[in-house]
């Protein structure tokens, strides 16, 4: 009987730590509230005034960068030192809205449409998706030129995006 009880207190133990982990914020989620001031680090706009392509990169509980796009993320991501930021490593988390759902998707699973003709706050942008059935049929209705994985997207592919639709003073 005492064998029991240990097991069963072991166990309770087990599942009351994880439900405090998931309670305390340690479970992934993207930052909900965005300040009206807050801007993005590689652009300089405004992010909350474009709130169905705001895109996101946690790096601990009280640091997340947010950007117009994904394309100014990956810019970013690709080049954190050009904007400031922390490496590659101590990007966490990774946050984009699916264009037809606008739920959050974990960037690093999600699928681009790159060169359709729909355009973000900043021009040409990299349009996230979910699942790659709704990136496929956003591509042959929106006359996209290919779809990329997270790790496919390089430096070349977002500057040439970005080449034209930079403000003024925010050359890198």
């Amino acid at each position: 009987m005492q064998k029991i009880m240990i097991k069963i207190s072991v166990l309770l133990l087990v599942v009351l730590s994880f439900s405090c982990l998931t309670m305390s914020g340690l479970e992934a989620a993207p930052k909900e509230n965005i300040a009206a001031d807050e801007r993005c680090p590689v652009c300089g706009m405004f992010v909350a005034k474009y709130d169905v392509w705001i895109t996101q990169i946690r790096i601990d509980e009280s640091k997340v960068y947010c950007f117009d796009g994904v394309k100014d993320m990956m810019a970013f991501y690709l080049n954190p030192k050009a904007y400031n930021g922390p490496e590659q490593s101590e990007m966490s988390e990774i946050w984009v809205k699916d264009y037809y759902s606008l739920k959050w998707v974990d960037g690093r699973k999600a699928f681009f449409v790159i060169g359709s003709d729909v355009n973000g706050p900043m021009g040409h942008e990299l349009i996230p998706f979910s699942t790659r059935a709704a990136a496929e049929a956003f591509l042959a209705d929106h006359h996209g030129q290919g779809i990329f994985s997270f790790d496919q997207i390089t430096a070349e592919t977002v500057e040439k995006l970005r080449a034209g639709s930079r403000m003024k003073g925010m050359d890198k």
